[in-house]
């Protein structure tokens, strides 16, 4: 019999190691000493599963090549009850391995050699359920939606609401990633028009060239290239809500189109000469200045007046703060559900993590952390550094000086983290002009503009 098979608590607060390896040994023995935990070994297989049939462990550490990677073994370790948190060790995992890995069951698949830190957190006891804010059950619908109780935000809830039933086109303004596509949506979703289509196109990550045919589209032959009619989203909006993300991007000579459009109720293809009728509510949003841009002569004021018939701001999230701790509870309940990962709950440490943080990408960028942190958390409570929020992530003081170039990124940060910080800077320094910023970032625009909307930090 196992000398901690009858010992109570110490046996759920033992760690054991599958596998003959001196060098991952003394790792896993490190890391138990710091975790706090009992450590035990096992040199074959065959021991290794003698061990787990009379005694309970917290964790098990199984090298992948005491198995030769087979699936139903690491199927088998994963599933015993015996077993606790099984964490996979391989020197040069295949592509295959990492791709099983959590499939078969295993909550983390690690590298020789090996990161202590990480595997003592892995092992260190879960905090107790008074350090813990509970994820609430996900509700039926629960996905994309304005979550929060904060003045500013309520005031939206309530002209939404006063203004949905009705046809009037809506400014929605308010820095990238606030959710101004949402309030577009709970528009159309509360309207009379809420069986019909909701199109949306974001003008500012289309080409100039191609908005025009993309928003009015064309006929055959139009021009070079054009082999077959194309309908526009103005004519797919037909019976239902049109949103016009980012409409400060547009040219003065789109925006006239634009104008004449919502006036006439009416377009026209390109190389087309019959005029289509329009059903459409119009639904447009931009981060900039429009007034700025009117004064610039950049914007067409009868423009902003048509489009501003209702207008309404969405603060940034560092202005709202009270509703961070209810959208990281519901995101994290929603991609908990969605990615099939059990989890009850984020620690203390963390929600005060998510409170203090700047958020310059607001709750896009919100919401990217917690889905990434839900994928990647090994158990089932998040975690400080399942987070990933980097100090200098967080900061947004514009031009990188020549210090800062050399020690604002943190070695902790990922290649991700990094590029999505340095994408951050430069937009701020060409004022977003995504042209000059694909020159400095040697990208294509198109790829500067999917980028830093998917990493959540256009700036304001």
């Amino acid at each position: 019999m196992s000398h901690f098979a009858n010992r109570g608590w110490m046996a759920e607060r033992t760690v054991l190691l599958i596998g003959d390896d001196a060098e991952v040994r003394d790792g896993v023995r490190a890391a138990c000493e710091r975790a706090g935990v009992a450590f035990r070994a096992a040199a074959t297989l065959a021991d290794g599963l003698r061990v787990l049939s009379d005694s309970h462990h917290h964790a098990t550490v199984l090298l992948a090549s005491a198995v030769d990677e087979d699936g139903a073994m690491i199927r088998r370790i994963a599933s015993a009850p015996a077993a606790g948190t099984l964490v996979l060790v391989a020197r040069a995992p295949s592509l295959r391995l990492a791709i099983d890995a959590p499939r078969l069951g295993a909550a983390e698949l690690l590298t020789i050699p090996l990161d202590v830190d990480r595997l003592a957190a892995l092992f260190s006891p879960a905090p107790p359920a008074g350090d813990i804010v509970p994820i609430p059950r996900l509700h039926a619908g629960s996905g994309d939606e304005l979550v929060g109780s904060s003045p500013a935000l309520v005031a939206v809830f309530k002209t939404v609401g006063r203004v949905a039933g009705s046809d009037a086109t809506v400014l929605v303004t308010g820095e990238s990633g606030t959710g101004k596509e949402l309030v577009a949506r709970a528009l159309h979703a509360a309207s009379g028009r809420s069986a019909g289509p909701f199109i949306a196109v974001n003008c500012a990550a289309i080409p100039e060239d191609l908005l025009e045919s993309e928003l009015f589209g064309h006929e055959r032959g139009a021009f070079t290239g054009a082999i077959a009619r194309k309908v526009g989203r103005f004519e797919r909006a037909n019976g239902g809500t049109l949103f016009l993300d980012e409409i400060g991007d547009m040219s003065l000579v789109l925006q006239a189109k634009i104008l004449r459009a919502l006036q006439e109720r009416e377009i026209e293809r390109l190389g087309g000469e019959a005029r289509i009728r329009l059903d459409v509510r119009v639904v447009a949003a931009t981060h900039r200045n429009l007034p700025s841009l009117i004064a610039s002569g950049d914007f067409r004021e009868d423009l902003f007046y048509r489009l501003a018939v209702v207008a309404l701001h969405l603060p940034a999230l560092r202005e709202r703060t009270g509703d961070v701790r209810a959208l990281a509870l519901h995101y994290a309940a929603r991609f908990a559900a969605e990615h099939a990962r059990e989890l009850r709950g984020i620690t203390d440490g963390a929600m005060r993590g998510l409170e203090t943080h700047a958020w310059p990408g607001n709750v896009r960028e919100l919401r990217n952390v917690l889905e990434r942190a839900v994928l990647l958390s090994p158990g089932d409570v998040l975690q400080v550094d399942h987070l990933q929020l980097s100090p200098a992530a967080a900061r947004d003081d514009g031009v990188v000086d020549g210090a800062e170039a050399l020690h604002g990124y943190s070695p902790h940060m990922t290649m991700a983290q990094v590029e999505a910080l340095h994408i951050g800077r430069v937009l701020r320094q060409v004022d977003r002009h995504f042209g000059r910023a694909a020159e400095i970032l040697d990208m294509h625009r198109n790829t500067v503009s999917r980028k830093a909307i998917e990493y959540g930090v256009l700036p304001g």
